[in-house]
């Protein structure tokens, strides 16, 4: 996972779902994506295992404008938001759960 510095602030406006209190998982994901749904579940065991964390999926395809203001080019793309909705991490592909308790390290 790689950091990235954007400088905007997402919240429950930007993704439909209030953040998490110390941390956001945050899933772009597509229709026809098989990468997506192994990432729903790592996203989700983690969420479930670290208190104060939350995953949010967003439809890419249904969010256009904010995909685009984000810079996500494919699916599945994570963003780790900290708790003021701050990206901290950002990786695409499939994570594994190691990296992504990683990454959550950095954000809370």
């Amino acid at each position: 996972m790689r950091g990235h510095d954007e400088g905007r602030r997402l919240g429950a406006g930007d993704l439909g779902e209030e953040l998490g209190q110390r941390a956001t998982l945050v899933q772009f994901s597509s229709a026809f994506c098989a990468p997506c749904r192994a990432t729903r579940r790592v996203l989700g065991e983690v969420a479930a295992m670290v208190p104060g964390v939350r995953h949010v999926e967003v439809d890419a395809e249904a969010h256009l404008d904010l995909v685009r203001a984000l810079g996500v080019l494919r699916t599945p793309t994570v963003l780790v938001l900290d708790a003021d909705g701050r990206e901290v991490r950002r990786a695409t592909g499939q994570p594994r759960r190691a990296d992504v308790i990683a990454a959550l390290g950095e954000a809370v």
